[in-house]
């Protein structure tokens, strides 16, 4: 006996653990926990990569301001032949150096050379300053586009939670509906052993439970799809996905405010960042067309085994550098040709950004309409939620008068059949009224381009 107390008590604990690591795993999901899950949506990092790449390219061009410095080194065995008259510019004949001695002679010789180069722009009357004001700009625009990727994500996560919940809902009323089908069933199956009812009525009960079984299948599914959805963007396990709708089943109030500046759109803002690197792009044109100036200094050394004379120096003569020169100069250059290009270039560009202006007054305008378009749809929401409970109230009164009735004899199996069907409708339109003005408020936050007091609702 003592042994198979103590196996139970084993077995219980047992259990007990595996229940308590499996409710571990399967802790609720908040509407703010899933929108933060999102943020490691892979779309999300693509663009926080891109912005990465901006930031590279702007301490690049930042470069632009430091010298450069080139170093050579290199070392031939040749022959010395010289050549008089003129070679056109070509990178196929190496360049040769050193008088023309008239003859044409095989042997060869060591060379060699080593030198570095030390250049700087002392001034570029701004070109570098635009070059990094564009690549600043451009960094602006990723950054901006990363956010707005985020807020879409973040928004969508929002929106499959509240269907989640719908479906969920949904479950819990259709599972309802089965529960009284099956009431019904066992009732009127009484009635009919007793002689009270005729066989036929039992056949429409049972129609109606398999209706209401098929309803709740359905139900079921449409929970699962989107269960599937938001674990794609959270990146959780589906089977252990379980949500917590916080206040999201009780009614919304006071979720109204002053419209605020659309310009603080994630889309608005991206939109602007566009034309402003559009605009820094064309003043990088205009301080295109201009001279170069580089101020260089060099040093180097050159070897030869060859000598003027026409002799050759034997041996490893020539291997290292054995004359030295070192020098220092100003160079301009000007692309003179180089106007009508750059002019095309600024019209093409000046174009781009005429339409990214054009864009971003669409973009407004289109907020502006969604804004409006949600405002309704939450005012409308508002409406149908309030009407709802009465609605339930009344549903849920005439079935049970329907059910009185039929047991009593005064009213046949269909009317009760509809009362059923009338009740689990108002109890899925109810629920639904709700999470309705929910999703209406979002869509208004998703436009404001801040979910954030949707989120401290949704949670509190």
């Amino acid at each position: 006996m003592k042994i198979l107390n103590v196996l139970i008590v084993s077995a219980a604990l047992l259990f007990g653990s595996i229940a308590s690591a499996q409710q571990q795993n399967l802790a609720s999901l908040t509407i703010e926990q899933a929108v933060a899950k999102s943020r490691q949506f892979p779309a999300v990092s693509a663009s926080e990569e891109q912005v990465n790449a901006a930031s590279a390219g702007l301490r690049l061009a930042r470069t632009n301001y430091l010298p450069t410095i080139n170093a050579v080194g290199q070392i031939n065995r040749a022959t010395r032949n010289n050549v008089f008259g003129l070679l056109l510019p070509q990178t196929v004949i190496p360049n040769m150096s050193g008088p023309v001695l008239g003859t044409n002679d095989g042997k060869t010789v060591w060379g060699s050379a080593a030198g570095i180069l030390v250049s700087w722009e002392p001034f570029d009357f701004g070109r570098r300053r635009a070059l990094v004001r564009s690549a600043e700009a451009t960094r602006q625009r990723t950054q901006r586009s990363a956010e707005r990727t985020r807020f879409e994500i973040e928004t969508e996560t929002a929106a499959a939670f509240l269907t989640v919940v719908a479906s969920e809902q949904t479950v819990r009323a259709a599972q309802s509906a089965v529960d009284r089908a099956n009431v019904l069933v066992r009732s009127v199956k009484a009635l009919v052993d007793a002689k009270l009812r005729a066989g036929a009525d039992l056949s429409r009960a049972d129609t109606e439970l398999d209706a209401s079984q098929t309803q709740l299948l359905q139900a079921r599914e449409s929970a699962d799809v989107a269960k599937t959805s938001l674990a794609e963007f959270t990146g959780m396990d589906l089977k252990k996905l379980v949500i917590a709708p916080g206040r999201l089943l009780d009614a919304l109030s006071g979720a109204s405010g002053a419209p605020p500046d659309l310009t603080g759109n994630p889309s608005a803002k991206e939109q602007i960042a566009v034309v402003e690197e559009s605009r820094a792009r064309v003043a990088v044109l205009q301080h295109s067309y201009r001279p170069t100036f580089a101020l260089e200094g060099a040093a180097y050394g050159r070897g030869s085994g060859a000598l003027t004379n026409g002799s050759t120096l034997g041996g490893w003569n020539g291997l290292a550098p054995n004359y030295f020169n070192a020098g220092v100069g100003f160079t301009v250059n000007f692309a003179l040709l180089n106007l009508p290009s750059i002019r095309a270039q600024k019209a093409q560009e000046e174009a781009v950004g005429r339409s990214a202006a054009a864009t971003y007054r669409q973009v407004l305008a289109g907020l502006q309409q969604q804004r409006n378009a949600a405002q309704a749809t939450l005012q409308q929401a508002r409406r149908i939620a309030g009407v709802m409970p009465k609605e339930v109230q009344d549903a849920r009164t005439g079935f049970t008068q329907a059910n009185a009735q039929y047991k009593a004899g005064l009213t046949n199996i269909v009317a009760v059949a509809e009362a059923q069907r009338l009740l689990a409708q108002a109890e899925i339109d109810d629920s639904l009224a709700k999470l309705a003005v929910w999703r209406a408020w979002l869509q208004a936050q998703i436009v404001d381009g801040d979910i954030s007091p949707f989120l401290k609702e949704a949670s509190r």
